[in-house]
């Protein structure tokens, strides 16, 4: 059952991957024993963690591109897979977060978080199903969100590509399985991250999320890590087109 799930052979490009649940994945990611190439825009943020990883005995790489621009994104890609001769799993995990009432919003702030959050989601997986479908072996994951499926005020453009994410993971996954690539999201619910830090100074909003999610908790990061190796693994082969909430309970409940 352990090799079920392990990852031992495969090269895996996560994006996002200096910080909080990019970081988390990465590194369970690595202790099933795949080869993470570590993405974000500054290589002197990812050297350490790579590092780090290497350290521990495991197998790492970085690869320092921004994801929002599209050759660089394609670019990146490309020269991942070149390097190490393959590219098995993506998780497209890079995403930005923009929060004020309606009126205040600006078009430019509504096109930054729709372009790293969906739009480059789009074109990491078309570049990367590329070097996929010629070997009929492939996973996209998606890091999708609660706010997929549920809403909150002031978050605007984030509920609208993390929505507009689920339909894509959706629509590749019903072109690309019959290729033997499968593609699916992971949901996270409410957890500790930076991306969060506003959230989790707001003692009003703590206590109100925290009665609303049936487990009474918010997700410590570390927790995410099992997702991704499950649908990365031989575990997940059958699963496509799915979304995998991480949230507790949160959107089971009324």
């Amino acid at each position: 059952m352990v090799e079920t799930f392990s990852l031992a052979g495969k090269v895996v490009l996560l994006t996002g991957a200096s910080r909080g649940l990019g970081w988390e994945m990465a590194e369970a990611m690595a202790e099933a024993g795949a080869t993470v190439v570590l993405n974000g825009r500054q290589e002197a943020t990812l050297r350490p963690r790579a590092e780090a990883l290497v350290k521990a005995g495991h197998k790492a790489d970085v690869a320092a591109f921004d994801v929002s621009e599209e050759k660089t994104a394609r670019d990146g890609v490309d020269a991942v897979a070149k390097r190490h001769g393959q590219l098995d799993v993506l998780v497209s995990n890079a995403g930005i977060q923009h929060r004020k009432p309606l009126v205040e919003w600006e078009l430019a702030d509504w096109n930054r978080v729709i372009n790293t959050n969906l739009s480059a989601c789009f074109v990491l997986a078309q570049q990367a199903a590329r070097h996929m479908l010629p070997r009929r072996s492939g996973r996209i994951i998606m890091t999708a969100s609660v706010m997929s499926l549920l809403a909150r005020p002031t978050v605007h453009a984030y509920v609208a590509a993390k929505s507009g994410l689920w339909g894509l993971t959706r629509s590749l996954a019903a072109e690309l399985g019959q290729h033997n690539i499968t593609v699916n999201a992971i949901a996270p619910g409410f957890f500790a991250t930076e991306m969060n830090t506003a959230l989790l100074k707001n003692q009003e909003f703590m206590a109100w999320s925290t009665g609303r999610i049936p487990m009474q908790r918010w997700g410590e990061p570390k927790e995410i890590g099992g997702a991704a190796i499950f649908l990365a693994s031989a575990a997940g082969a059958y699963v496509n087109g799915h979304l995998l909430t991480v949230d507790g309970g949160l959107v089971s409940v009324m």
